[in-house]
């Protein structure tokens, strides 16, 4: 997704249009361009397991990603088949997956029938609240990279620029070049679109990083790490958890990227240099 910003768009999957009246245009009726969100049921091996609200496209991407961050798959071969299947109240995300990790997710389903408080559904202690982390090598980005990709954003979010209403996730290499993007109305769907893309790729994660138009939440980083990426860098605000999930890892963490400055919250560095893991604000 290189070159110039030209404002065009793969699909009209992911937009509505609707009739509006807008102040100032004397009660003139125009067509108003809007995201869509419907449910998008994830089913696998027939057993139904988790409906989302997403925006429907890059669905085969989303199924992936969602299944690899949440720990469902272990990695791509473990998926077999998936189908696609649009009725008239959703999409249904039909999958076929490696039987072990069938068994495992009907035994975690199982585990949840007949819990009542649902903060975190299925979760018996605060231990387990927290899921584990993975740990990855932080990649050695440079500020002008960061500055780079996120002065490009804009001219690949379509959806975005249309309607002003997605999220978008970027993959970029460590010269800051945007290689990759998807949206979605919410930004964990955007990420898990990007990372399913980039693993049905065999993209290598070693050394560039992603940007993401939102905070930076705990989620983000924890499915950011759990396909070895080792740099997420958004346009909001980090969370105190998501800081601290990035300090176990390993992962370089940035935030309130915006022109010409973004704060870095962790900066993994050598044993005994603590100034590599102070909060710092770089300008440009």
């Amino acid at each position: 997704m290189t070159g110039e910003c030209d404002g065009t768009r793969e699909g009209a999957s992911d937009t509505a249009t609707v009739d509006v009246r807008r102040t100032g245009e004397a009660d003139r009726v125009t067509g108003d361009s809007i995201a869509q969100e419907i449910p998008v049921a994830l089913v696998y091996n027939g057993l139904s397991h988790a409906v989302m609200m997403a925006t429907p496209a890059d669905l085969e991407d989303f199924a992936l990603g969602f299944s690899l961050t949440e720990g469902i798959l272990a990695h791509p071969g473990e998926l077999y088949g998936l189908d696609v299947v649009a009725g008239e109240e959703g999409i249904s995300i039909n999958m076929e997956i490696f039987t072990q990790r069938w068994v495992e997710l009907k035994q975690h389903r199982r585990n949840l029938v007949g819990r009542t408080g649902c903060g975190l559904c299925g979760t018996e202690s605060l231990a387990q609240a927290i899921r584990p982390v993975a740990s990855v090598v932080a990649p050695d980005l440079h500020d002008a990279a960061i500055q780079r990709a996120l002065a490009a954003l804009p001219c690949h979010q379509p959806l975005q620029a249309s309607t002003g209403a997605s999220h978008g996730a970027a993959w970029c290499s460590a010269q800051g070049e945007i290689l990759l993007v998807r949206e979605d109305v919410g930004r964990h769907n955007a990420l898990d679109k990007l990372i399913g893309a980039l693993r049905r790729r065999g993209e290598q994660l070693a050394t560039g990083f992603v940007l993401v138009s939102s905070r930076a939440s705990y989620e983000m980083v924890h499915k950011s790490c759990a396909v070895g990426i080792g740099a997420l860098v958004a346009i909001s605000a980090p969370t105190s958890l998501a800081i601290d999930r990035a300090r176990h890892a390993g992962q370089l963490l940035v935030g309130f990227a915006r022109p010409g400055r973004h704060v870095i919250y962790h900066r993994p560095g050598p044993a005994g240099d603590p100034e590599r893991q102070q909060v710092q604000e770089q300008r440009g």
